[in-house]
């Protein structure tokens, strides 16, 4: 009898494990399976989302590039069932309807199988005069036999320390990577504690192309790994790739929700002091400003400045500077940790 008792709990298993995975996910083949969030298929709740983030997406310009395509199309998988070059494609599309619903005016490097060079991506960018610059990737292992790994990734420009990396870039991977990571469930990897990674780690001190490239703030994605045979079922269909932008979406969404803190230069209060010309900024946020997330920077080099947290105005002195063209580079932090937006200026010192 104890025989056939463990056998019914046996069935009854395998027959609720089955229910479950009908009721909660999708599965068009063995092995597939993703969960559907409550917002995601639900008209009135998806356009909730939508409305909840128009208020910081309207207005917007963003630039969104599929990565690859055209010519480019050797990333495939080991069957070529999918190609990488079209996954990108349909992850961005789907993104940009997203963001156009939410009021965010979407500029794209390419709507279809075109073939765009890497350079001539970044001019794009800096051409359209863009806010933000999203790649969109998918990924193989860079060895043989490792068919088995799959995380969701989201790079940055340079390392936190380096005078080219830009804060405000990590906020926003991290922000992305979340959401995105969270909704196709899967893991960051094992080479970054949340998920977000230098593009230093990938190629030292270079970078990837379209993030070094270019000047507007730009942030690159690692959807996941389309040699995994998990992830290569699962890339294939359609309502998952709009998934996948649904949790891009989601990501930089409660990115803006936190506020990006603007730097403004103060032309009329600032002068000449004994010499020393003297530069006022004003760094404002709704939420506040954090001065520990104050720098200032004349040429690439580190410089002193004061603040005045009542005001909220940075102070920057140059100490009897040469005559010529001077870089000047502000960064500021508002009180939810989000970082101001590149901010670099020449200024003329006669």
């Amino acid at each position: 009898m104890r025989k056939y008792f463990y056998l019914l709990i046996l069935i009854s298993i395998m027959f609720g494990c089955s229910a479950v995975k009908e009721k909660t996910g999708r599965a068009s083949a063995p092995g597939v399976y993703y969960e559907i969030p409550p917002d995601f298929n639900d008209p009135g709740a998806n356009n909730e989302v939508i409305e909840k983030f128009s208020e910081f997406f309207s207005g917007l310009k963003i630039f969104i590039d599929p990565g690859h395509g055209g010519e480019d199309r050797r990333g495939r998988s080991p069957s070529g069932e999918v190609v990488e070059a079209d996954i990108n494609l349909k992850v961005a599309l789907h993104l940009r309807e997203f963001l156009s619903k939410a009021g965010a005016v979407v500029v794209m490097s390419r709507e279809d199988d075109s073939t765009v060079d890497l350079k001539y991506r970044s001019v794009l960018v800096d051409e359209s005069g863009a806010d933000i610059f999203l790649s969109i990737h998918h990924n193989a292992p860079g060895g043989r036999n490792k068919g088995w790994i799959n995380f969701t990734s989201t790079f940055y420009h340079a390392r936190p320390g380096d005078y080219e990396h830009e804060p405000f870039e990590r906020d926003l991977a991290r922000y992305i990577q979340r959401d995105l990571a969270f909704i196709m469930g899967n893991s960051g990897g094992l080479g970054s504690f949340d998920g977000t990674y230098s593009d230093y780690s990938i190629y030292d001190g270079d970078g990837f192309s379209v993030l070094r490239e270019t000047k507007t703030a730009a942030v690159l994605t690692e959807c996941s790994f389309f040699t995994n045979p998990m992830e290569i079922a699962r890339l294939q269909i359609e309502e998952f790739n709009r998934l996948q932008a649904w949790g891009i979406f989601k990501g930089m969404g409660r990115f803006f929700q936190n506020g990006v803190p603007e730097i403004t230069f103060l032309r009329e209060r600032s002068s000449v002091e004994d010499g020393n010309p003297v530069l006022f900024y004003s760094l404002e946020d709704e939420s506040g400003i954090d001065p520990s997330g104050n720098k200032a920077y004349v040429d690439s080099l580190a410089h002193d400045f004061e603040f005045n947290p009542d005001e909220n105005i940075l102070k920057l002195t140059l100490d009897k500077p040469e005559p010529g063209e001077k870089i000047i580079r502000i960064i500021c932090k508002n009180n939810n940790g989000i970082h101001s937006l590149p901010y670099e200026r020449r200024i003329l010192i006669k």
